[in-house]
């Protein structure tokens, strides 16, 4: 089920454009790259004035021209203390486009992810529904960073370069050199002595760090798993401390520690071949300039001071065409990232469209009183999960048992009711106008208080006297004097308490229909006599379906339905979505 990665930087950069589109944030974002040009503009036209300073600067040091020297002292301070100021407000301009990039990146993502039913499609794609914390996490927020970082390195590289060609090719367009008595004029030859070195600088930087792109890539799936297998554990350490499983639990995660850090040498020895280059061109930088003007100096043709003024402009021009150099560490990183968070979006979005070709469960309403399962069949790639009738409804105020063995597929055929788990084929008949309330084996408890947990997710709230008459019908009722403790209820209460109270955040919303995977199953006798004590008492007009291995014993949870597993049924092909559990 896994869609395709988007192919290319292009396909990439168009996801990505997408979700910047869609961002609440945009307006804020493209008004501050806006600043953050204009500041820039500036601050170049400051650096070329500090530029035109150094030849008379210089000019009064090779005169010994006290006056002039101070002269030209009190003309750098205006013009340093002006840049100042700029870099200042181009600091904060970053800082602020660093935050507003994050939050518009994972807010789409967050956002995409959210919407009904495609998070749970998302867990059963395949690879790329793993860890997607991690991207919308630390993936995102590395994206964010680097693309403004690298974005404004490339606007200013941009502009400074605009700025001073025109200077050097100024100051260099007379050179004349003299070769075997024969003069030689070369047009802005500075210009092309600074495309030319750093043409060769780009090219070798590329050849050497283009690795870097697939290794960093590998790095964060390797991290991404490392995070996974620390959270699982520390999520199950009572389990593995009682069955005293710490020493194979370490075992594995320093398997996977040595898959990050063998990710980590690979992009260690990489970087050192890119130091190589990088730090080699750096260092000839520091003479280049000089020896490239030195023919015209030693001429005659050009004073100190101009000397000085040429060096400074190629320092420039050479600093804004090497932004490449200096940057193919973060641009491979970058790259990396972004194939991650292009593949992750892009992945996203499709689980509303992918297997078009598949037969998929119809949903229609039925009866304002009736829920009706007519011929339906949950496939996977395994098989299909189908009742043993044809068709199967629960009127209101009814009941009704579904039956499976282990390995029925029960959870599946729950999800296939409850609209999560669209493949399969017949039709599910929802009650028209009516609420429906759906309870997994697991239950899950959201943070805040009690009232909050029970509450969740709808915005009306039952009164206290109702919150605590719920607690008390389900067995709860010593929580009753804890509503507004904004706890972690999922670690205060044990997995029967935490089913109880699933319960009893029923009984304070009233639905209208409860359909309950394995929940009373996992309950013990007492308990379960209870909940249903409770939904008798507390919703005597609200049916009841539930799904569970045990045969049951109360007469009460209404007429059995048989759940069989069909290996040889058409089941989804290979490749595509994997089952959704027992």
């Amino acid at each position: 089920m896994d869609a395709a990665a988007p192919q290319g930087l292009r396909a990439q950069l168009t996801t990505m454009w997408a979700a910047l589109l869609a961002s609440p944030v945009r307006r804020r974002i493209v008004l501050l790259y806006l600043a953050v040009g204009f500041v820039i503009v500036a601050t170049a036209f400051g650096q070329v004035l500090l530029n035109r300073w150094n030849q008379p600067f210089y000019d009064s040091l090779e005169r010994r021209d006290l006056a002039a020297f101070f002269d030209q002292l009190v003309v750098f301070a205006y013009i340093a203390g002006s840049l100042l100021v700029l870099n200042v407000g181009q600091a904060w301009l970053n800082q602020m486009l660093h935050i507003k990039m994050r939050e518009g990146l994972t807010r789409d993502l967050v956002g995409e992810w959210m919407k009904p039913r495609r998070a749970f499609r998302l867990g059963y794609a395949g690879e790329i529904g793993v860890n997607p914390d991690q991207r919308m996490h630390e993936d995102a927020r590395h994206l964010a960073d680097l693309t403004v970082d690298l974005s404004i390195g490339l606007m200013q590289a941009t502009i400074l370069l605009a700025s001073f060609v025109g200077v050097l090719w100024s100051i260099s367009n007379d050179f004349t050199f003299s070769v075997g008595g024969r003069s030689i004029d070369i047009p802005g030859y500075m210009v092309w002595a600074a495309f030319l070195y750093a043409g060769l600088g780009s090219g070798l930087s590329w050849l050497a760090g283009r690795p870097l792109i697939r290794l960093n890539e590998a790095r964060y799936a390797r991290e991404a798993e490392l995070r996974f297998s620390l959270m699982r554990v520390n999520e199950h350490v009572d389990a593995i401390s009682l069955a005293g499983g710490e020493a194979d639990e370490r075992a594995k995660l320093d398997r996977d520690l040595q898959t990050v850090l063998g990710a980590a040498r690979r992009i260690m020895t990489a970087a050192v071949r890119l130091t190589w280059v990088t730090a080699g061109y750096g260092w000839i930088t520091v003479v280049a300039p000089i020896v490239i003007a030195s023919p015209v100096y030693f001429s005659g043709s050009l004073s100190f001071g101009g000397l000085m003024m040429a060096a400074a402009a190629f320092n420039q021009v050479n600093g804004a065409l090497r932004w490449f150099i200096d940057n193919i560490g973060a641009i491979a990183d970058w790259r990396a990232t972004l194939l991650r968070i292009s593949w992750f979006r892009a992945s996203v979005v499709a689980m509303d469209a992918l297997h078009h070709g598949e037969e998929r469960i119809a949903f229609a309403e039925d009866e304002p009183a009736r829920l009706t399962l007519d011929g339906l069949v949950a496939a996977s790639p395994t098989g299909c999960a189908r009742l043993g009738e044809t068709s199967a409804s629960v009127e209101a105020g009814g009941r009704l048992h579904i039956l499976g063995e282990p390995g029925a597929g029960k959870t599946l055929f729950f999800h296939a009711i409850a609209g999560l788990w669209p493949w399969g084929g017949g039709t599910v008949r929802l009650p028209r106008g009516k609420t429906v309330a759906f309870l997994p084996g697991r239950p899950f408890i959201p943070r805040g208080t009690l009232m909050d947990v029970l509450a969740y997710p709808l915005a009306a709230r039952a009164s206290e006297n109702e919150a605590k008459r719920a607690l008390e019908r389900v067995g709860l009722g010593r929580l009753g004097a804890r509503l507004a403790e904004p706890v972690r209820w999922d670690r205060e209460l044990g997995d029967d308490d935490q089913r109880l109270l699933a319960f009893a955040r029923v009984l304070a919303q009233k639905p209208d229909f409860i359909v309950v995977d394995d929940a009373l199953d996992a309950l013990d006798a007492a308990a379960r006599r209870r909940v249903l004590d409770a939904l008798e008492e507390g919703l005597p007009e609200a049916a009841l379906v539930t799904i569970g291995t045990a045969a049951p014993r109360d007469k009460r949870l209404g007429p059995v339905v048989r759940l069989r597993f069909d290996p040889n049924g058409k089941a989804l092909g290979k490749g595509q979505a994997k089952a959704a559990g027992d």
